[in-house]
């Protein structure tokens, strides 16, 4: 939901004026499926980035509209949290330049923006959940200031009609109330972005949710909320308790969460937007003044407004993306399930393995989504967020084995194929992929290294527990900087 939004109270009429403004575009998107209106020959990916603001001591700072002003540059954004903001880095063909240019427009970028939040006495650290970050941190004063995120709060609220619940058990238990969204401003995602045609949605979005709990597994680094140590990937847990509109009694109904794995597999990106009708009242019903299907007549592309924004507030592990790019309408899967960091060279790890295995998986014979239930999926994507690397996971053909051999048995050498299938030669994959295999080697990703150093500076300083997170956080922030993938960070 990245678009700016009045501050303003919604009547019955509009939501009623919405609900048919929604159909209309539904019917139109549907309209131009049929006549295979969209972008298709020059596929491309992108990559938004969510990250934390400090202070030099590590501890979250709330000026990312001042930081946001000093760097001065729209590819940045704010985020719900004022100790937040997000970078957008512009789409791009998968092997476009060469195997540095991706990394280096994505350092520069970061390493820019770096050095302009220090001006305003702020620094970025790509985490998971920022480990130094108190619950007092996320009352209502840490909202940003754009009036959509007071809208979106209102919004939740007035649906729940009581406050959050949030409770994750893991070596710690957590359990605790909100009056305010914000406790989901501690959830910074990497997300990535894939053009694909529409008649290959379906089989790139099955594939993405069949191995979502693998790339969970693979780059959890979420241990800690709010002091305690929970599961390898708690945002994902958060995410899903800090934006829920569901009171107790609804969510016994059945009634589905603003945060949604799915239910099933797919045949076409229409069943998605469908489902987003049928299943889940808009939060902000907001109309715009385009009228889709006579947009469409008379030649030109709609945009699709009040589908796109509902589609904004339902909140998919990997979300369908309709847009329009150069008035040219095409669609996207947009892969969320991953936390932010811990550096530039394990994001881009990640995303090799991403695209990579996906492909490989749309292409062969008999896809994994026909002989994989959809439950399983889904349970190995909570799995995956609970133990991290040291999860078990089910695969077809090999039923439940460790992440690490599942990976490195079947799935990377897939990952290989699909790169090279896209393009992409062995120089340039091996260094990103044999970063995952390293990871599978070593047992070693971003969960695991905060969880090790945490415990160590806490036993050889016999320091309280905030003051040995804060002091791993000054640490992470260190090698961060470096970019040497996280498995070869030491603990000492």
């Amino acid at each position: 939901m990245g678009r700016d939004v009045p501050a303003l109270t919604f009547t019955r009429e509009d939501r009623r004026r919405y609900r048919i403004k929604m159909q209309e575009c539904l019917e139109t998107f549907a309209r131009m499926l049929r006549e295979s209106r969209f972008e298709a020959e020059r596929p491309q990916v992108g990559l938004e980035i969510e990250l934390n603001l400090v202070d030099d001591r590590a501890e979250p700072v709330m000026r990312n509209t001042e930081a946001l002003e000093a760097i001065a540059d729209p590819a940045w954004a704010t985020e719900l949290g004022r100790f937040n903001l997000e970078i957008n880095i512009p789409p791009r063909r998968l092997t476009a330049g060469g195997p540095d240019s991706w990394e280096s427009e994505i350092r520069d970028a970061l390493n820019h923006a770096e050095e302009r939040a220090r001006s305003v006495g702020a620094r970025l650290i790509m985490t998971g959940v920022l480990p130094t970050l108190r619950q007092e941190d996320v009352g209502e004063g840490a909202l940003s200031e754009n009036p959509r995120y007071r809208l979106l709060n209102d919004q939740i609220f007035a649906a729940r009609g009581e406050d959050l619940h949030i409770e994750v058990t893991g070596v710690d238990r957590l359990r605790t109330y909100a009056d305010t969204i914000t406790p989901e401003a501690a959830c910074t995602s990497t997300q990535f972005h894939l053009q694909v045609s529409p008649e290959e949605f379906a089989a790139y979005w099955n594939a993405a949710q069949a191995i979502a709990g693998v790339q969970v597994a693979l780059a959890a680094n979420s241990p800690f909320l709010f002091g305690k140590e929970l599961w390898h990937e708690t945002r994902i847990p958060l995410f899903e308790q800090a934006t829920d509109t569901r009171p107790q009694e609804i969510k016994v109904q059945g009634v589905r969460p603003r945060v949604w794995f799915g239910e099933r597999w797919i045949t076409s990106v229409f069943d998605l937007f469908e489902e987003n009708l049928r299943y889940f009242p808009a939060l902000l019903p907001l109309c715009d003044d385009q009228d889709p299907a006579e947009t469409l007549e008379r030649g030109d592309i709609p945009e699709l407004g009040e589908l796109t924004l509902h589609n904004g507030t339902i909140y998919r592990w990997n979300r369908p993306v309709y847009a329009v790019a150069q008035d040219k309408p095409h669609v996207r899967v947009e892969n969320r399930v991953l936390p932010a960091g811990p550096t530039v060279a394990d994001t881009l790890a990640n995303g090799a393995f991403y695209y990579g295995l996906t492909r490989a998986l749309v292409e062969e014979d008999r896809p994994v989504w026909s002989r994989m239930s959809f439950s399983a999926a889904e349970d190995n994507l909570r799995t995956a967020a609970r133990y991290g690397i040291d999860a078990r996971l089910y695969w077809p053909g090999m039923g439940e084995v460790p992440a690490s051999e599942l990976v490195l048995r079947r799935l990377l050498p897939l990952a290989h194929r699909g790169l090279e299938r896209s393009g992409m030669d062995g120089a340039w994959r091996e260094p990103l992929l044999g970063v995952i295999e390293q990871r599978c080697v070593t047992g070693r990703n971003g969960a695991v290294w905060q969880k090790e150093m945490f415990h160590h500076i806490e036993a050889s300083a016999h320091c309280g527990r905030h003051e040995a997170l804060r002091r791993m956080t000054q640490q992470y922030i260190d090698y961060m900087h470096l970019n040497a993938p996280v498995h070869t960070w030491p603990v000492d």
